[in-house]
């Protein structure tokens, strides 16, 4: 394939503004707020299942507590019933005072012991509402920190992807001027050997494959012709000559 010197020149160019658009999209994808807000991200469903829980527990307690409320309230009205009756002086069998008065006794306990499962049953629930409150403040914390790494993010990728637009409009019109063929060989070459197509002999050097070349393949490339597109032995990209190439 023959090319002007020229052409092959700008198809340095075009190669610079490839590995430049590359490098951007590395950049982008690998900005550090990408890590911090996964992170976080985690960190806020962890908290945000706790909170679940904790506000289901404390659900539970509370439909608990009202429960043994109206059980204590029920041991308590039945009690006071009992003892209307034995103070009314209506029960005058000494055995049905007996069972009646043993009833009281005994519905004592049982409010007792009810209100003692109130008490235990508030306890769980005003530490289940200090988790619920401890949760929420820190959850809320981690998302302003989201919020504030996504605000980051996105400022970072607005500016990334403008200098993107730059590069790639420039691309265009570089490539635009580059003789068909020749940018179908090296579109070709770019997509077998990671991102580069074309290189510059530089000091009898590839920098494609950073290889020196040897006194066979350098008295060939200089007996090319000047628009002879000439090619790496090693690494087989194109291989521009430049007034720098030692030759």
């Amino acid at each position: 394939m023959n090319a002007a010197p020229a052409d092959q020149i700008r198809l340095l160019d075009v190669q610079a503004l490839d590995v430049r658009l590359s490098q951007l999209a590395h950049k982008r994808d690998s900005l550090p707020e990408h890590a911090e807000i996964e992170s976080l991200n985690k960190d806020l469903t962890q908290l945000r299942d706790l909170l679940v829980a904790a506000q289901t527990e404390e659900s539970d307690c509370a439909r608990e507590q009202t429960k043994a409320e109206q059980d204590v309230d029920q041991v308590r009205q039945r009690a006071a019933r009992d003892q209307q009756r034995l103070d009314s002086g209506a029960v005058s069998s000494p055995k049905d005072l007996e069972n009646l008065q043993r009833e009281i006794v005994s519905l004592a306990k049982r409010q007792g012991d009810l209100e003692d499962v109130v008490l235990e049953v508030m306890e769980r629930r005003e530490s289940a509402q200090a988790r619920i409150a401890e949760l929420t403040e820190r959850a809320a914390s981690v998302q302003a920190k989201v919020d504030d790494a996504t605000g980051r993010r996105d400022k970072a990728e607005e500016q990334l992807d403008a200098e993107t637009a730059s590069a790639t409009k420039e691309r265009e019109l570089v490539a635009g001027s580059v003789p068909a063929d020749l940018l179908k060989l090296y579109e070709k070459l770019r997509g077998q050997h990671g991102g580069v197509g074309a290189a510059r002999l530089y000091q009898r050097r590839c920098e494609g494959c950073h290889i020196e070349l040897n006194i066979t393949e350098i008295n060939e490339v200089r007996a090319a012709a000047p628009d002879t597109v000439v090619r790496c032995e090693n690494c087989r990209r194109i291989l521009v000559r430049t007034s720098e190439s030692g030759l």
